[in-house]
C-alpha cells in the first residue's frame, strides 16, 4: 500500500478531525485499498475506525432492457391496437417470444387488457409504465420508498442488491501526520551502534498462526510407487534402467518371440515414431531371432512366417518394459552364469481408448527372475508374497496365452470400491524360443511379470476412476491429503512363510 495514502488520511483527519466516509472522500481509490492503509495505521494507534455498510439496489440486464425499451407489459399493450378485433395471441408470442406470457400476465393484472377468444383486445386507452418509473429510480438513487415495489422488481430479476463497505475513521491516540518507518528486525548494525536505542520496532502479533506454506506434495502413484521400490530391494532385485522410452520393433517385440504379423504390432495398438522412422544396426544375434521366427528351434517350429529386417528395425514407443528385461537377459548371458533378479518402473504407451481402468499412457513394474530351477510355482509363491506386502491379499490367477511366456497366467485383485475383480498384470515362464537366442543356457529358466502401477494405487486409495489418478480429472486437494502409503510391513521371511503355508493349503485341497 502507498504511504502516500496514508499521508494523505493524516492530513485530512488533522484539518477536518474525522472523515465521516472513506467512501466519498477517497472515491477514486478502491475499498480494499482504503482498508489496507487503515489497518496500518491502526496497529500503530494513529487512527480508529469503523465499517460503515451501505445496501445499494442495481439494475439487472434485464432491467437495463426494460428502462431503453420499456417494461415488457408496456410493449404487449403497445402492440394491441384499439378497437374490439384486438390481436392474435400466436400472433405476440410469435414477435415477442417468452416475453409474450410476462408482458400478458402483468397486463391483466394492471387491468389494461383482456382475453377475448383467441386475441387480446385493450381495456384502457392510455397506460402509464409504471415498471419503467421504478427502475429508473432505483437506477438514479440506487433504492425505492416503497418496500413492495423493491420485492416485486427482485422478484421479477430486473434488480438485485449490492453492498458496500466504507469507513468513518477518527484520530488514534498516537495520532501524527508524520510516518515513522518501524523497524521488523533487530540487526547486528543496530547493536554496533546506538540505532537501536532510537529505532522504533514494530510490534510482533503472538497470536497470529502465520501463513502455511505451500509445499511440494507426492502424487499417490509416487508413494505406492516408492513402496514397490522398497520391497523389491527387501527381496534382493536389482532395478533396471530405463530411460529410453523409444524403442527397436526388435527388442519391443522380435526379441520377445512375438511375431511380426501379430495384431500388437498395428497401428491401432503401438504409437510408431515417424521421425526418426527406423533404428541403427540390429544386435548381433537378429539372424537366430529370424530363423526361430520364420523356421523354429529349441522344439518349436516356428511361425512360418516370412520375418523382415525393416519391420524390426521400426521405431514405437515401448509397449510395455519387458523390452528392457530382453535387453537385461542379453547382456547376462554374456557373462558367466549367476542367478539374478531385476525390475523397473516406468512408463509404456499403447494406443487404447481411455476409460476408467484404462489410459493410453501408464506405468509398468516389470521383473523377471532368472535361475536353474526357476518354476511356474515359485513365481506364484513370489507374486503371492509380493501383493500380501502390497496389503492386497485377495488375488487370483486365471490361465492365459502370451507369445513369449508359456504357461502364462494373468494376476486379478478384488476392487471393493468397483465391486469387481480388476486385472493387475500379466505373468509367467519365458518360452525356450525366446531365450536361447539371447544366448542364455538351456536350463536357465526365466520368470517374468509385469504389473499395473495404477491400479493398485487405485485399490490402496479407494478411487474408482483411473482418470481421477492422473490426468485432467485430477482433485489436488485429494493429492495435498492422501496419506503416507503404509503398505504390511511384515519382514519377508514372515511374509513368504505365510503365502508358501496357504499354497500347501491350496494344493492340499486340490488334491483331495
Amino acid at each position: 500500500m502507498s504511504d502516500a495514502l496514508k499521508l494523505t488520511i493524516l492530513k485530512t483527519l488533522a484539518t477536518d478531525g474525522t472523515i465521516e466516509n472513506t467512501a466519498v472522500a477517497f472515491k477514486d481509490t478502491s475499498s480494499e485499498t482504503v482498508l489496507g492503509a487503515l489497518k496500518s495505521l491502526e496497529s500503530h494507534e494513529m487512527v480508529s475506525y469503523q465499517i460503515l455498510t451501505t445496501e445499494v439496489w442495481t439494475i439487472e440486464p434485464e432491467g437495463q432492457d426494460q428502462i431503453e425499451s420499456g417494461s415488457y407489459e408496456a410493449r404487449i399493450f403497445q402492440a394491441v391496437p384499439a378497437g374490439e378485433q384486438g390481436i392474435a395471441i400466436s400472433e405476440l408470442k410469435a414477435k415477442f417470444g417468452a416475453a409474450a406470457n410476462l408482458g400478458q400476465g402483468k397486463g391483466f393484472k394492471n387491468g389494461w387488457i383482456k382475453k377475448n377468444g383467441d386475441n387480446i383486445v385493450r381495456v384502457v386507452d392510455t397506460i402509464v409504465d409504471q415498471t419503467k418509473v421504478d427502475l429508473e429510480i432505483v437506477q438514479a438513487t440506487g433504492t425505492h420508498e416503497s418496500k413492495e415495489t423493491i420485492k416485486d422488481l427482485k422478484r421479477r430479476n430486473l434488480i438485485k442488491q449490492n453492498k458496500f463497505f466504507s469507513y468513518a475513521v477518527a484520530k488514534g491516540t498516537c495520532f501524527s501526520t508524520e510516518l515513522k518507518k518501524q523497524e521488523a528486525d533487530l540487526t547486528v548494525e543496530m547493536l554496533k551502534g546506538d540505532a537501536w536505542k532510537s529505532a522504533e520496532f514494530k510490534q510482533f502479533n503472538f497470536e497470529s498462526l502465520g501463513i502455511n506454506p505451500r509445499g511440494g506434495h507426492l502424487h499417490p502413484l509416487l508413494k505406492v510407487r516408492e513402496e514397490y521400490r522398497q520391497i523389491f530391494f527387501e527381496m534382493g532385485f536389482t532395478e533396471m534402467p530405463t530411460n529410453n522410452y523409444a524403442e527397436s520393433a526388435f527388442w519391443n517385440f522380435d526379441a520377445l518371440f512375438v511375431p511380426q504379423q501379430h495384431s500388437a504390432r498395428e497401428l491401432q495398438d503401438t504409437f510408431f515414431l515417424s521421425d526418426p522412422l527406423v533404428s541403427g544396426e540390429l544386435p548381433d544375434i537378429w539372424e537366430t531371432v529370424k530363423n526361430v521366427h520364420e523356421k523354429g528351434g529349441y522344439g518349436s517350429i516356428g511361425y512360418r512366417a516370412s520375418w523382415s529386417e525393416n519391420e524390426a528395425r521400426k521405431l514405437v514407443l515401448r509397449t510395455h518394459t519387458t523390452a528392457v528385461s530382453s535387453q537385461m537377459l542379453y547382456a547376462l548371458a554374456k557373462e558367466p552364469y549367476r542367478p539374478a533378479k531385476y525390475f523397473s518402473i516406468d512408463k509404456v504407451y499403447r494406443n487404447e481408448s481411455v476409460d476408467d481402468t484404462h489410459l493410453a499412457e501408464f506405468h509398468q513394474l516389470e521383473g523377471v527372475i532368472v535361475d536353474k530351477n526357476m518354476s511356474l510355482g515359485r513365481l506364484i509363491a513370489f507374486l503371492d508374497v509380493f501383493f500380501k506386502r502390497l496389503g492386497i491379499s485377495n488375488i487370483r490367477f486365471k490361465p492365459t496365452y502370451n507369445p513369449y511366456t508359456e504357461p502364462s497366467m494373468e494376476i486379478f485383485g478384488w476392487h471393493s470400491g468397483l465391486d469387481k475383480w480388476v486385472e493387475l498384470g500379466n505373468s509367467g515362464m519365458f518360452r525356450p524360443e525366446m531365450l536361447r537366442p539371447l544366448g542364455l543356457e538351456e536350463d536357465v529358466q526365466v520368470a517374468g511379470f509385469g504389473l499395473s502401477l495404477e491400479r493398485p494405487t487405485m485399490i490402496k486409495c479407494g478411487i474408482r476412476n483411473i482418470r481421477e489418478l492422473v490426468g485432467h480429472k485430477v482433485d489436488l486437494d485429494t493429492i495435498e491429503d492422501n496419506p503416507a502409503c503404509r503398505l504390511d510391513k511384515r519382514t519377508f521371511i514372515e511374509v513368504r512363510q505365510a503365502a508358501e503355508e496357504a499354497a500347501r493349503n491350496k494344493v492340499s485341497t486340490a488334491c483331495q
